[in-house]
């Protein structure tokens, strides 16, 4: 079991040259990550490729702009935005509320 209350959360500026600040709890085993992230409002993931694995990307709360392989997508709570290995995508909260996602980043 992970429990995400129990792990420190990181603040990281500019996540993948996104905009503002990424909060982020984050479990990893070496290989794979699964992380709890919050991108405030104007925040954002920058546009970058998975070369080693896939990304599952559960949005939890609120809405996400998502760019996968150029085409942007609207991605709400209850839906999964995915971005498998060989591709490139962004996240961006452009909504005034939190946006709250958990991921799954795999290497194969």
């Amino acid at each position: 079991m992970i429990d995400f209350d129990q792990i420190p959360e990181q603040k990281i500026p500019n996540m993948k040259g996104g905009k503002g600040v990424a909060r982020c709890r984050m479990y990893t085993d070496g290989m794979n990550k699964i992380l709890k992230a919050t991108l405030d409002p104007g925040c954002s993931i920058g546009y970058h490729a998975h070369t080693d694995g896939a990304e599952v990307c559960y949005i939890l709360e609120g809405e996400a702009t998502c760019v996968l392989d150029g085409q942007e997508e609207i991605v709400e709570a209850g839906e999964v935005h995915y971005c498998p290995k060989g591709s490139s995508h962004s996240m961006e909260n452009k909504t005034t509320q939190p946006l709250v996602v958990m991921n799954v980043v795999t290497k194969q």
